[in-house]
């Protein structure tokens, strides 16, 4: 079942269909420049009502106000993958994950820190003898 669902041509073609909703929803709503950036379509100056949290990723549309730093732009970009992974399938598994980013294991894959959903850690010096 999974070979049917998952990396197959049927999670592709939900792929295809999320993105070209995203690409409406963001054509639409978008009043800031749209962008191709690290393999997304970032649509900016969408209303806050239009997406989710910083920003929401829907195939391989990022929706955002100003969220697109290159730190979040890297993590939207996974939810891309999974969203070429799992297809239509996606959004179903995210909300069984939760809505809790700390636990939702699709935001802990993407990298909770580059999606700002925890402090970036500070690089340690070495101690000097």
């Amino acid at each position: 079942m999974k070979r049917v669902l998952f990396d197959s041509p049927v999670s592709r073609l939900g792929y295809l269909y999320a993105n070209l909703v995203g690409l409406i929803w963001g054509a639409i709503w978008s009043t800031g420049p749209v962008e191709r950036r690290n393999g997304l379509w970032v649509f900016t100056g969408m209303p806050n009502w239009t997406f989710g949290r910083g920003g929401s990723c829907v195939g391989g549309c990022y929706l955002t106000r100003t969220n697109v730093s290159d730190d979040v732009l890297e993590h939207e970009a996974v939810h891309k993958r999974q969203w070429q992974r799992y297809g239509m399938v996606f959004p179903l598994l995210y909300l069984a994950a939760g809505t809790n980013p700390l636990e939702n294991r699709f935001e802990i894959e993407a990298g909770l820190e580059k999606g700002g959903y925890l402090p970036r850690r500070r690089k340690r010096l070495p101690r000097s003898v």
